[in-house]
């Protein structure tokens, strides 16, 4: 095989982990900002702000893992080059979506919990719903390493 196109195989078990982590800084940022804003209200208010919240801000954190753990796996892979690299992409924008929409989530999450003080299971709920889809692109793409 020649260089280029094994190279291509590599960039794409780089791009897995890389993209992934995009997207948890993109989540972070969201529902960090959110947890901020709602400890920012409870202040105001005189209201005791809730450490729970940082729960929410780092929730996405966890789609870089499971970036890193598919890399791994790529890295010990004898597959085709092209697949890796398709592989990688795909996988790397399934994770990193996750952890956007994670983010946008917890962010919601975040804000409702600061104000009622009520309603944190079913919050953390759609969040954990959110992380299943990254979850879902890591196992599903391990399998079809072989």
């Amino acid at each position: 095989m020649n260089l280029i196109y094994v190279g291509l195989g590599q960039l794409g078990i780089a791009l897995t982990m890389g993209i992934a982590a995009v997207g948890s800084a993109i989540g972070i940022g969201i529902a960090g900002q959110a947890s901020i804003g709602a400890w920012k209200k409870c202040y105001m208010s005189n209201k005791a702000a809730p450490f729970i919240l940082t729960v929410f801000a780092g929730a996405p954190l966890t789609q870089t893992i499971y970036g890193f753990l598919l890399m791994q796996q790529m890295k010990s892979s004898s597959a085709d080059p092209a697949f890796l690299l398709g592989l990688g992409i795909a996988s790397g924008v399934a994770m990193a979506l996750s952890a956007v929409f994670q983010g946008k989530a917890g962010a919601a999450g975040a804000d409702a919990l600061a104000e009622t003080g009520k309603g944190f299971s079913q919050y953390i709920t759609v969040v954990g719903l959110c992380e299943t889809v990254a979850l879902f692109a890591l196992v599903f793409s391990m399998v079809a390493l072989g």
